[in-house]
Formats: structure tokens, sequence, C-alpha cells
């Protein structure tokens, strides 16, 4: 799998499209619930809903 780069613009009423490609990528389907969250240093993490929500009753962080 190649993995490119996407450069993205966030719009005037603050929101961004990402390119199927990259969610593809990520494993991450067309209906698939996810959550957005800071990474506290410049990133912003999306996970999918059901894994951040497993991590966050086991290990009581996303």
């Amino acid at each position: 799998m190649t993995r490119e780069p996407a450069e993205l613009r966030v719009d005037g009423r603050g929101r961004v499209e990402l390119p199927v490609g990259l969610l593809v990528e990520a494993g991450i389907s067309r209906g698939t619930d996810v959550v957005a969250l800071s990474g506290g240093d410049g990133r912003i993490v999306i996970r999918r809903a059901e894994d951040g929500m497993k991590d966050l009753i086991e290990k009581g962080r996303l």
C-alpha cells in the first residue's frame, strides 16, 4: 500500500474534506462512526468510534 500525504484546507466554515483514499488506507469505510480529537501537539487524531470507546474503557483514554 502506498501512503501519500494529502494536503487539505480548512474552509470558511471550519470544515475539512478528507480524500476517500486516505480513509481507505486507515481502514475506515463509508458509514463508519469516527471520533476526532486533538493530539495536543498539533496533531488531529481520527479513530473509529468503536476502537476509541474500547481504549477508553480498557485504558481510560482514547
